[in-house]
């Protein structure tokens, strides 16, 4: 059986059975003349627009439904666990709906996180991000219009840290669900793996679906969960309170630090693009 090497190719097989896009240039002026570039862009402000939607009208309908002061059953409504279906279940349908367009990211994180790893362009990844932001704000109006007695009563779906957790442990939580989300998206696109177990059919949103899923489990109880800082920025804009904003800083530091270890760790360490630059180094001394 052939091995790989120390760099993990395959020494006997020099040639790949599987084709790895081009790094994306930092600035490509071409992609501004063409169609396809805002169709991308579209396709994320409504993919954003959507996920705020029905994910924050999730939010407010459970804290409705078990608010014990105004009839409610402590029980009733969905749940933490519903919550977390709703976004996992979101993001799995828009990824899969806009996947072929944009690429479905929905998330500043993930497209920052796709940057770094030159998957994107910088002009994309601006363009991408304002979009996404504005998409989640309008996703929030929306909610707000259609649920005025309660938008506001219940918190308008922002993102704030729980009581009785420091900003430290508020943080570490959004480094780490971000890295999970953007890891998962990584691992679920990458062109090597799809090549060697092309025997096991793998549909890219639905690990990602259940990597937001899981997170959010996880970190409901500390920080209402983040990792999408368009998601947090769209709920406080529309909501407007202090202690919204307040925490702000969290919902965007957290996921860009996340994912960048998760963009650093998936090339340089399991692509071993460090031990691949190394050896190039070496080879040209």
């Amino acid at each position: 059986m052939a091995k790989d090497n120390e760099y993990g190719t395959n020494q006997y097989a020099p040639n790949k059975d599987y084709q790895d896009p081009p790094p994306a240039p930092l600035i490509d002026p071409e992609e501004l003349g063409k169609w396809s570039f805002y169709r991308a862009i579209i396709a994320e402000f409504i993919a954003t627009l959507l996920f705020l939607y029905i994910t924050v009208l999730t939010v407010i309908g459970y804290k409705s439904q078990s608010d014990t002061t105004h009839n409610g059953d402590e029980c009733g409504g969905v749940g933490i666990l519903g919550i977390a279906w709703a976004f996992g279940g979101m993001i799995f349908v828009l990824v899969y709906s806009t996947a072929g367009i944009s690429g479905g990211h929905i998330n500043p994180a993930v497209t920052f996180g796709l940057f770094l790893a030159r998957k994107v362009s910088l002009v994309r990844a601006v363009m991408y991000i304002i979009a996404q932001c504005l998409g989640a704000i309008c996703g929030c109006a929306l909610v707000k219009a259609f649920q005025k007695a309660y938008y506001v009563k219940y918190g308008g779906g922002a993102n704030e840290l729980a009581v009785g957790y420091s900003t430290g442990t508020g943080l570490g939580a959004e480094i780490i669900g971000t890295f999970v989300l953007v890891y998962t998206v990584f691992s679920a696109t990458d062109p090597k793996r799809n090549a060697r177990d092309s025997h096991v059919p793998v549909l890219a949103p639905l690990p990602i679906g259940f990597a937001v899923f899981m997170v959010h489990l996880a970190t409901i109880p500390i920080t209402g969960t983040g990792i999408n800082p368009a998601r947090s920025f769209g709920a406080a804009v529309i909501y407007g309170k202090d202690k919204a904003w307040d925490d702000q800083w969290i919902f965007w530091v957290g996921p860009f630090i996340g994912a960048a270890i998760a963009a650093l760790y998936h090339q340089y360490i399991l692509r071993a693009g460090a031990a691949k630059a190394l050896g190039s180094f070496r080879s040209n001394a």
